[in-house]
């Protein structure tokens, strides 16, 4: 095969020892095969000319051994450029260059300086640091690699677990934070490896799905901007940048050997699956790493820029309805298919169970950036052979102002319920609560879910993008000057508290108060119909200080401080405050119980709204307030709300009536109960340090048909026996 005339590396090849031949290929899969004698690659370019394969000797190497321009007549089949190259198997690392117009008034990025990942790369190896070469048009061989894989592994009997919605407590945590600090005491800290270590703690929990924030490799370096009080360069922690679809981020595995990522993030849904925890990806089909005009040339701006983006009307800008810079154009044919194919990856080769997509309005765009009525990529995933049956989760908005919130398209598909968190944070902590918008969150959201079903709707006070639990309570204002941008990132308006003086305190009262309100918001969140999601951390009090917009600290602000876990003397012994264990053990101890009590209570786990109507003898709810068993006073200003739930079919401890008693005012109010019917309590969040906090176990202590409450607390009650 001749080289093209333009060849620039023809000077810098060293004598090639392997023998190594090219020949045509069947175009199809898309990717990299390994086959008998070689390996074949196949790429998807429309406007290129011409289309060369790299080869390198290894992973650290900075210049090509080789390099293979494709024919056009002999090895592109339409838009697919393929070929087959004799003598060389897994390990192999390569590269792309595509070489076409760079013509941005016409769209057009081609740029042959560039070295391109493989869109189908399952693994990448080298580093690529942002700030050095990433925004010089000039500058070759700046980007990482594809590697070349024999990526089988032993799952034997590893079967999808398919936990019902309705049984399903999600536990949103950072793959790499969760054990990345050194009190997390495993041997590689901050990886799949590292995380199998902690899974018990999480089954302990109760938990039953984990969704990590993105494990698809991005660049952590693309953030330029510099910590201001501690002078450290800032990252990309999160991982809302992908630059390769299909391969995990190599930083989270161990470095024994290139792509060794690939098996330890197999070995990590294996061991979730084995310990009864089914495992949803955090997804980002809404942007990628290569920003806008002024972003670097990675992958999918230098194969096909006019594909795989939506361009404004001067094509040399992008639509940025991400906020990032870019918008994939997810219902371009080509791009659909491309994204369906990862998603069935990620289901039949990595084993993984479901999918959080961010920002995933954008699926819903035209390529003209019009929101459809019915989008064929949402209705395909959905509808998908492979993909049916997988739990589906969208974050229904994007940052081009769509907030779809309940109507979602598609009846498959479960949301972020935005919402809940926004009520549910205003009856608690802001004036504006109401009873009324509590109630509608407590009974599912059927003012958003309407025929589809409590399960729709995946409920959450907090995530990783917001104030932590422990801030929302203690911070008024963010506090986002760590990251570089003078305070003006991250939300504004976050329905929060502070309960009387701004960050830590060592104020006993306040301190107090604080934990009261922090379990008031787990209660209710657990206490709710549909499906509840618990951010890391949140269950034993974790702080970042007030930073509401946390996506570049990758140090202990955003990691999980298991040394919070243990108990310690008045005198301390590490950094934090003697009273921040004990609320820690507190607090985890807190949320292991309301796990438990939404499981052996079925009336919390519905998988039909409630109708208020008798079935069979009284109504499944009823609302009310203190002053009447019976009857609710919708127009009162006070945030005070009583829900009776109507008995169930069971045997278990918690299927006969149960009474949940709301009241977010600093008052004391007393509550009359229906006559007739003994009461045990259950749990009173006003108590503080009692043990247990939540009695589950053993007879209730009878309660009589008054109950007085002192507010803010939630107070729940469960009929006795006989």
């Amino acid at each position: 095969m001749k080289d093209h005339p333009n060849h620039r590396f023809s000077s810098l090849l060293p004598s090639f020892k392997r023998r190594i031949r090219a020949r045509r290929a069947r175009p199809l899969p898309l990717g990299v095969s390994v086959r008998h004698g070689g390996v074949r690659f196949s790429i998807f370019s429309e406007y290129a000319n011409i289309l060369r394969l790299v080869l390198f000797a290894d992973d650290k190497a900075a210049t090509p051994e080789r390099a293979f321009d494709l024919d056009p007549e002999l090895h592109r089949f339409g838009d697919i450029w393929s070929v087959f190259i004799e003598g060389i198997g897994p390990g192999q690392v390569y590269a792309w260059q595509a070489f076409g117009p760079f013509d941005p008034e016409k769209g057009h990025r081609f740029n042959d300086n560039k070295f391109l990942v493989d869109p189908y790369t399952r693994a990448i190896v080298g580093d690529y640091d942002w700030n050095v070469k990433g925004f010089r048009h000039d500058c070759p061989h700046d980007a990482p690699r594809s590697l070349v894989l024999d990526d089988t592994y032993p799952w034997k009997d590893n079967r999808f677990l398919r936990i019902p919605w309705e049984d399903t407590v999600i536990y949103e945590a950072h793959l790499s934070g969760f054990t990345k600090d050194e009190s997390s005491d495993v041997p590689f800290r901050g990886t799949f490896d590292g995380f199998i270590e902690k899974l018990p703690y999480l089954r302990d929990l109760g938990i039953t799905a984990v969704e990590v924030l993105p494990i698809q490799a991005f660049p952590a370096h693309e953030n330029v901007n510099i910590n201001p009080v501690t002078g450290a360069r800032l990252t990309n922690y999160w991982g809302y940048s992908t630059l390769a679809f299909l391969a995990p981020h190599p930083p989270y595995g161990t470095g024994r050997s290139p792509g060794c990522e690939v098996e330890e993030c197999k070995r990590f849904v294996d061991a979730c699956h084995r310990h009864g925890l089914e495992v949803i990806l955090d997804i980002v089909f809404n942007h990628t790493a290569e920003g806008d005009e002024t972003g670097p040339t990675l992958s999918f701006k230098g194969l096909d820029n006019r594909v795989y983006y939506q361009l404004d009307q001067d094509l040399s800008k992008y639509k940025n309805f991400s906020g990032c810079g870019n918008t994939f154009n997810c219902n371009h044919p080509y791009v659909r298919d491309f994204i369906l194919d990862v998603l069935r990856y990620w289901v039949v080769e990595m084993r993984v169970d479901g999918f959080r997509f961010d920002l995933a309005s954008i699926l819903g765009r035209d390529t003209d950036g019009t929101l459809m009525d019915r989008p064929p990529l949402v209705e395909r995933i959905a509808e998908d052979p492979i993909l049916r049956g997988v739990k589906l989760i969208a974050e229904a908005w994007d940052a081009g102002g769509a907030y779809q919130v309940g109507s979602f398209p598609g009846t498959s598909w479960s949301e972020w319920n935005g919402r809940f968190r926004d009520d549910v944070r205003q009856f608690w902590l802001t004036p504006e609560g109401t009873a009324s918008a509590l109630a509608t969150r407590l009974a599912g959201s059927e003012d958003l879910y309407g025929p589809r079903g409590p399960r729709h709707g995946v409920n959450f006070i907090t995530a990783h993008d917001g104030f932590t639990l422990r801030d929302l309570v203690s911070y008024e204002r963010k506090n986002n000057d760590a990251n570089g941008e003078l305070n003006r990132d991250g939300e504004n308006f976050n329905n929060s508290c502070n309960h009387g003086v701004e960050g830590v305190t060592v104020y006993a009262p306040i301190r107090n108060l604080r934990l009261i309100q922090m379990k008031n918001l787990l209660t209710t969140l657990f206490c709710s119909q549909g499906v509840p999601m618990v951010s890391m951390g949140d269950e034993i009090g974790k702080t970042q200080h007030g930073n509401n917009n946390a996506y570049c600290q990758d140090n202990p602000m955003n990691w999980f401080h298991w040394d919070l876990l243990t108990e310690v003397s008045e005198e301390g012994g590490d950094h934090h405050h003697p009273r921040d264990h004990a609320e820690a053990l507190y607090l985890h101890e807190f949320t292991k119980l309301l796990v438990r009590l939404r499981r052996e209570c079925p009336a919390l786990r519905r998988r039909t709204f409630f109708t208020g109507k008798p079935s069979p003898v009284e109504p499944d709810v009823i609302w009310h307030g203190p002053s009447s068993c019976d009857d609710m006073e919708w127009d009162s200003p006070l945030r005070i709300l009583g829900m009776r739930l109507g008995p169930v079919e069971g045997t278990g401890n918690f299927c006969g009536r149960m009474e949940f008693l709301f009241c977010a005012e600093p008052i004391q109010v007393e509550f009359f109960l229906p006559p007739g019917i003994g009461w045990g309590l259950v749990l009173d969040t006003s108590d503080l340090f009692t043990r247990p906090s939540i009695a589950l176990d053993g007879p209730l202590v009878p309660v009589k048909s008054r109950v007085v409450l002192n507010g803010p607390c939630v107070v729940i009650l469960s009929e006795l026996p006989g």
